[in-house]
């Protein structure tokens, strides 16, 4: 089965690095498959775990990713993310106590009229949708 090298690095370490079958993301332009021999490819990626699959497995391991870009070659795929997390290295409860700020900081913000909120919109919701890519790669349920 053919195989290409996935690397996965934010600006403190190499978060993963394995020859792979498949990778499944999220890009600005929506979602993509990437597989061996792949055309070249330059996209951003926007919060969300990340699909792999590797040769010969049935199973998905998962990556959470905060955003960043991708670089596709036909024998290469390097994920370059402002951080990046295997569900190994998550804490959970602290994933889930940010999921649950964020969502408070919203709903706030829809409480008051704009002008007397001080609430970061924009900030909130991307804090919640890092929160949803960790959960997530945890296996853990968000609404």
């Amino acid at each position: 089965m053919a195989t290409i090298k996935l690397e996965v690095v934010s600006p403190d370490q190499m978060v993963y690095e394995q020859d792979i079958a498949m990778l499944i993301v999220r890009s600005t332009g929506g979602e993509l498959g990437i597989l061996p021999r792949h055309a070249p490819l330059v996209t951003g990626l926007i919060p969300h775990a990340m699909r792999v699959k590797l040769p010969g497995e049935a199973e998905e391991q998962l990556i959470a990713v905060s955003g960043g870009f991708m670089e596709v070659t036909p024998e290469k795929i390097t994920v370059l993310a402002g951080a990046a997390e295997e569900p190994l290295n998550i804490d959970v409860n602290r994933a889930q106590q940010a999921y649950d700020r964020a969502k408070q900081r919203i709903a706030k913000f829809h409480q008051g009229p704009p002008e007397s909120n001080d609430i970061d919109f924009k900030r909130a919701e991307l804090a919640l949708e890092r929160a949803k890519a960790r959960l997530k790669a945890c296996k853990r349920e968000v609404a």
